[in-house]
Formats: C-alpha cells, structure tokens, sequence
C-alpha cells in the first residue's frame, strides 16, 4: 500500500514536470534576446565519477537473475502476498471496528485495547511476511554479492583505459559534467567479467557482513574451554620451581 501511494505521488510528479514546457510554449511572450554563448567547461583529465550502486543494479547479471528469481520463488511470494492480503483485511476490519468504537464515545480502555490489537497485529504480521520472504531476500544478497565481487575489477579496468586517477560518487560532489560519468562504461566491463549468477545460494550460505560479524565475534571470543574428558592441566605449587636438569 504503502508503495503504492509512493509510486502514485512520482508519477503525478513526473507528469508535472513533463507539462511544464508544454506549458511554457503556449504562453504568446516575446522572445528574449540572445544571450552570449557562455564559455564550455573544460573537462579536467583523470576524474571520473560513477554510482556503484546503479552500476550493479543496472548490470546484465543482476536484471537476469532478478527475472530468474522471480520464477524460481514464486511459489514462496505468492504465499507471502496471499498472506499479506489477510493480514491486510484482518488489519482493515479492526481498523473500522476501531473508527466505529470511537464515534459512538466507547469507553477509553476499550478504544486503547483496539489499539494495542491493531498494532500487534501489525507486528506480527510484518515479522510473519518477513520470515516468509527471507529466501526471497537471501537470494538478492547472493545475487549481489557475486556481482560486487568483480566490481572492483571491472573499475579498475575503466580506471586504466582511461586514465583515472581520482573517481568520485554522485554523493560526494555538488555538480559534476556528464562527460565525467564513467558508470555506463563500468556496467559494460561488468558485463564481461560477471555475464551471469547463480540465483539460489548454497546451503548454509550467508551475507559477507554476517560472515565478517562472526569471524570477529571468534576473535573476541576466549579461548575454548579444554574438551570434555580432558583433565585440565594441574596448577602449578606456589614458591621456587625446582630447574630442570
């Protein structure tokens, strides 16, 4: 639902923007005079700026597994939308209950009991969808890790062919030309080096930051206890140790 009214408010933002020059070419104004051309921007050598994220997002291996995954996971996201919609209407039926309760003055320890009804049944419900969708989620994860695996070498190939010394992200600068945009030629080497990925990942398999949490979590860890069965190695006496021979 939520998605929805997100994606209605882009579109009619979209379509806004769209009808203003329609607009502005209706408005029977004098022309203004020509301003001077202003000067081109030289483009400085050896910067480059690219979106990483949009570089994996747009790559061939990445839109041809999501397209696989959705097929190989239907069964477990038809499950989850049929059960989201239950929850849904179990949600919108307390909900009216609620609205009603509340327009006839029903006492204040009701109306907060429905309350407390409608928001644990909105927890639960999203912890229920989530568990559902998690190997939907887990795929994406294995997805993208195999591609960001080769990211890195598909920008330092970009860096060499074209001499870039200093590559920026679209977040750490103001403004940039887009003849400084290399991200297009960064999903083209991308494509070469990853043409495709494995949708369902191997059993036992985790995110690269849940594999990194629990290798330090191990080194933070005491050392191991001695195995059962094994005598513990006995204190040493107090005082002056005899010395060896």
């Amino acid at each position: 639902m939520t998605k929805s009214l997100k994606l209605a408010g882009g579109i009619a933002l979209a379509l806004s923007l769209l009808s203003q020059p329609l607009i502005a070419q209706t408005r029977p104004a004098a022309a203004p005079a020509a301003a001077p051309a202003a000067p081109r921007a030289a483009i400085v050598p050896g910067v480059g700026v690219a979106d990483l994220q949009a570089v994996v997002f747009g790559s061939n291996a990445y839109r041809d597994a999501m397209q696989n995954r959705a097929v190989q996971y239907k069964q477990v996201i038809d499950a989850a939308q049929a059960r989201a919609r239950q929850i849904d209407a179990e949600l919108t039926r307390l909900i009216t209950q609620f609205n009603a309760d509340r327009t006839a003055k029903k006492p204040e320890a009701t109306l907060q009991a429905e309350v407390n009804q409608i928001q644990k049944v909105r927890a639960l419900g999203e912890e229920e969808i989530k568990r559902m969708m998690a190997p939907v989620d887990l795929s994406e994860a294995y997805i993208i890790e195999q591609i960001t695996d080769k990211l890195p070498q598909a920008v330092q190939n970009v860096l060499n062919k074209r001499g870039i010394s200093l590559l920026l992200t679209p977040g750490s600068v103001y403004f940039a030309n887009p003849a400084y945009d290399v991200s297009a030629a960064i999903v083209q080497e991308l494509n070469i080096l990853v043409p495709g990925v494995q949708v369902k990942p191997p059993q036992g398999w985790v995110p690269r930051e849940v594999r990194e949490q629990q290798a330090q979590q191990q080194q933070r860890a005491p050392q191991a206890a001695p195995a059962a069965g094994q005598p513990a190695p006995a204190p040493r006496p107090a005082g002056p140790q005899p010395e060896g021979r």
